[in-house]
């Protein structure tokens, strides 16, 4: 009778480890599907975003009307003290980008909205490309670039008209590409000067979609100098010079409103409370992948080198601190968002690569463990729009709630009891992530019916009513209460044209005009109609008897 070796598994040893075996699979099945699902929730709150034709966010109009001033040949960075008092406080490269849309298709909101969008699917396409040229394991890739589109702050803001994930964008592939490009230097033995040269020019375009941008351009110029300290200043010099130059050759061209507008208009007050308050909420619902990152780049530290991931995520953290600006908010944890990403993918192929090693009961014990730690993850970043039966279910037997209570945003009128909102999100309550529906729309119609009831433009804290109606957009009121306090703008024509009535419709949703203009409003306007789009109440004001 033939013995059976002590490494030949029995029966019942066969049946237990292939049952084990099986069980890491399972996970990573749940966890792809809780990513892909987000995944999908993110392109149904997108495709509503794309048909609905007035502001979602407070600035998207600003940003449209940007784009249509750059598709006439014309500067946004104007003088406020006169009419229409208009001006961006914004690069131009965004809004460049869109403008042969606009040329196409006319001044749509859905333009923006689309590129930014796939601003951020090529974002995450580009942190699945890092985890996966290192790890080798493409579910983990997928893990890595899922979690970023995921992520509450990227799901609310993605899909709108606005800059700063096309900024997250530019420098998710600098810093990718910079990666990609040193080590393939380190292992030839030579310098690949054009490739470097094309990471130059993606930090600039990040630069020059958003100001934020100059702490990524730090992190690498940083990383090259801890590598190649001579090559680093030899780069830092001509991209300071070039960077410089067309700094100087705008602000010449706008007559010195370039200045005025992008720095002067950005000096905001900073509020503690605001960004202690965001730090919580950033790691609260991004615990896992932060924490993850963080281990990564202190072993980093103390055993390896530190790669350029690492000191970029250091240094987008820290910088997220101007999230506490007033103005600023959530999106700018963003490039955190995406460091961490890859940072927790690339630590995570390093501890399977390891636990390789030491046998198959490690393996098997880090293979479970990883999807589990992904699942933790997406269970904390939960965000559900429930306005169909469907995704009512889903929210149900995941567990979760189908609506909240939330009261209307109300600053010009008289507080509302909360009202069901179809909408369930960990992140509390949010303006965003709740797809507009056909109420919102006919709601903003009739706002812009009130305008055509008139002869003049409205003077209006959204410019999608102006664009609807087809009438000029007049100011820019986060713009001008910044310039305002830094005794940058002369209101003198401004409150001439509003002390005289010289228009036949105001608009207010949240008075972010500065006080002298509140004041004239209120008293040679008063309040015909309230109307509720999107959770706000907008208050419709006519020229006082």
């Amino acid at each position: 009778m033939t013995a059976i070796s002590p490494s030949t598994p029995t029966p019942s040893k066969a049946a237990w480890q292939t049952a084990v075996a099986w069980l890491p699979r399972l996970l990573i099945a749940l966890a792809l599907l809780a990513f892909v699902g987000y995944f999908i929730v993110y392109a149904i709150y997108a495709f509503h975003l794309f048909r609905f034709p007035f502001d979602y966010d407070q600035g998207e109009g600003f940003e449209l009307m940007d784009t249509l001033l750059f598709s006439q040949g014309e500067w946004p960075y104007r003088n406020n003290d006169h009419y229409p008092f208009y001006s961006s406080n914004y690069p131009p490269l965004f809004h460049v980008v869109i403008v042969p849309l606009v040329w196409l298709f006319g001044p749509q909101y859905w333009t923006g909205r689309l590129v930014s969008w796939l601003g951020t699917l090529l974002t995450a396409a580009a942190i699945g490309w890092a985890v996966q040229r290192r790890g080798r394991r493409w579910w983990l890739s997928a893990f890595s670039g899922l979690a970023f589109l995921a992520s509450n702050y990227v799901y609310h803001v993605g899909p709108l008209f606005r800059q700063h994930m096309f900024m997250v964008m530019f420098e998710t592939l600098a810093v990718v590409y910079l990666t990609a490009t040193v080590e393939r230097e380190e292992q030839d033995g030579r310098h690949y000067n054009g490739r470097l040269l094309l990471v130059m020019l993606l930090l600039l375009a990040a630069g020059y979609t958003k100001q934020l941008a100059y702490a990524t351009v730090a992190a690498i110029f940083i990383f090259l100098f801890l590598r190649q300290s001579k090559r680093a200043v030899l780069w830092a010099v001509p991209f300071a010079a070039v960077t410089g130059l067309i700094f100087l050759w705008i602000n010449l061209a706008t007559d010195g409103w370039w200045l005025v507008n992008t720095v002067t208009a950005n000096l905001n007050p900073f509020i503690p409370g605001q960004a202690i308050g965001l730090y919580r909420q950033w790691f609260t619902l991004h615990t896992v992948i932060t924490v993850a990152a963080a281990l990564f780049a202190l072993y980093q530290l103390y055993f390896t080198r530190l790669s350029a991931y690492a000191v970029w995520f250091v240094a987008a953290v820290l910088n997220s601190v101007t999230a506490g600006k007033w103005g600023a908010g959530e999106s700018y944890f963003a490039t955190a968002i995406a460091a961490s990403c890859i940072l927790a993918g690339l630590g995570m192929a390093q501890v399977l690569d390891w636990a390789k090693q030491r046998g198959w009961r490690w393996e098997t014990a880090v293979l479970t463990l990883i999807p589990l730690l992904w699942l933790i993850q997406a269970d904390k970043v939960f965000h559900m729009p429930t306005h169909t039966p469907t995704l009512a279910a889903v929210a149900r037997t995941l567990g979760k709630p189908t609506m909240v209570y939330i009261a209307p945003q109300t600053s010009c009128s008289a507080p509302r009891p909360p009202e069901p909102v179809h909408y369930v999100d960990s992140a509390g309550v949010s303006l965003l992530g709740r797809p507009p529906s056909a109420q919102d729309t006919a709601a903003g119609i009739a706002i812009a019916n009130h305008i055509l009831a008139g002869e003049t433009a409205a003077f209006s804290e959204e410019a999608g009513f102006n664009f609807y109606a087809g009438r000029d957009v007049v100011t820019n009121p986060t713009q001008l209460l910044n310039l305002y306090q830094n005794n940058a703008v002369d209101l003198t024509e401004m409150l001439a044209m509003l002390n005289a009535q010289a228009f036949d419709t105001v608009i207010l949703r949240a008075q972010f005009y500065p006080p002298p203009v509140l004041d004239a409003i209120g008293q040679q306007y008063e309040t015909v109609d309230l109307i509720q789009m999107n959770g706000f109440v907008y208050c419709i004001m006519r020229p006082r008897e």
